[in-house]
């Protein structure tokens, strides 16, 4: 290696360090009203979460958003300032999500993740709901969720038993619950896309 690569190297090295030191000193004076610590984090969240669902329920986009955007910086600032808050379970926006779900089988609040079973179309679909950190929900207010068969005899929406359902674009509505929700998505697409008709869930 020449001299003038290694120089270049350290170069570069030198930059990307003084980039991430930007960052960092970025995302602690923009979250510096924020807790800095799991233990203090995790019931300013759980009011963050009532405050988002309140929002959804009046059908308020920009206020939503706005939580959403402080849960993110919140996690950030626990995660030292690094953007990867879901890179695996023990990253801050997955610890956050983990410790506030909503109760096994009870429909979650706006923002919560939580599993629970619905009946709609003559079927029963257990729901899978995504939170403030999932996939889409810093652009898309409507949150995503996974549909998952409960009686494999029985007809379903997807021969394979599961389905997603991301990246709804929909009018903000107001008084709309999580559980109705999530029913009348289930409701236009088994209209629309299967024309009324359920599909023989194939045996695994």
């Amino acid at each position: 290696m020449t001299p003038a690569s290694t120089g270049q190297l350290g170069f570069d090295a030198l930059l990307r360090a003084a980039d991430t030191d930007n960052r960092t000193r970025k995302c602690e004076r923009e979250s510096a009203h924020l807790p800095g610590t799991m233990e203090e984090a995790l019931p300013f969240y759980r009011l963050l979460l009532r405050q988002h669902h309140a929002a959804m329920l009046a059908g308020d986009e920009g206020e939503t958003m706005r939580l959403r955007a402080e849960a993110y910086l919140l996690a950030r600032r626990l995660n030292g300032g690094d953007a990867g808050i879901i890179a695996g379970p023990d990253a801050p926006g997955c610890v956050l999500a983990r410790t506030t779900a909503a109760a096994p089988q009870a429909v979650p609040l706006w923002g919560q993740t939580g599993t629970f079973v619905i009946e709609v179309c003559a079927m029963r679909v257990e729901i899978a709901m995504e939170g403030i950190f999932g996939i889409g929900s810093g652009v898309s207010f409507w949150p995503g969720f996974a549909a998952h068969v409960v009686d494999p005899s029985r007809p379903f929406l997807s021969p394979t038993g599961y389905r997603s359902f991301l990246g709804i674009h929909a009018e903000a509505q107001p008084g709309l619950t999580p559980g109705d929700f999530v029913s009348r998505v289930i409701e236009a697409y088994v209209a629309r896309e299967l024309k009324g008709r359920l599909l023989a869930v194939q045996a695994r």
